[in-house]
């Protein structure tokens, strides 16, 4: 029903076309219908529409792909760190076996502590300073209080059970304390 309709407003306006003349400079915009132009607006509007949700799409899906990727190339270059310090241990295990010089062995503990503390650090860990310093609940996990052993320690940390570590000056873990009262 609609089709009929049109065909006859559009046979209507070329019969005023001819009346007036003919004349070829009238505009389309002013031939046209106006729900014509409507229509056409609004499929314009969709089909932008359709693309820009279709390129959110696209941002979306290659944004999560690319985290994924960051952390697993993160996590490889520290397992790759930290495969060097186990190489170290096995060595230093299949030595222990056989030497009874007790230095020797501390020695090489200290070695590999020196290496893993080495390797972690470079990828930005720091260790947390907390003994004697004022509590902090942002930085600290008191265990337990006990009595301040002098005047100076009160509501400071007066023994560190855990250490806490930085990453890259977000705090990774509290440090597990005690506070003098």
């Amino acid at each position: 029903m609609k089709k009929a309709e049109k065909t006859t407003k559009k046979a209507a306006m070329d019969e005023e076309k001819e009346a007036v003349g003919g004349n070829e400079d009238t505009s389309a915009s002013e031939v046209e219908d106006p729900t014509i132009l409507i229509e056409k607006e609004r499929d314009e509007w969709k089909d932008k529409f359709v693309r820009l949700y279709s390129e959110y799409e696209n941002f979306r899906k290659r944004t999560a792909k690319e985290k994924i990727d960051l952390s697993r190339i993160a996590t490889e270059k520290l397992m790759l760190d930290l495969l060097g310090v186990l190489d170290d241990f096995d060595r230093a295990k299949v030595n222990n076996e056989t030497i009874d010089d007790s230095k020797a062995i501390k020695e090489g503990i200290e070695l590999i502590y020196n290496k893993l503390f080495k390797a972690l650090e470079s990828k930005g860990l720091k260790a947390m300073d907390s003994k004697e310093t004022p509590f902090d609940v942002d930085l600290h996990d008191a265990i337990t209080n006990i009595p301040a052993p002098s005047k100076a320690l009160k509501g400071k940390v007066v023994d560190v059970i855990e250490k806490g570590y930085y990453l890259n000056d977000y705090v990774l873990r509290f440090a597990k304390v005690v506070v003098g009262q």
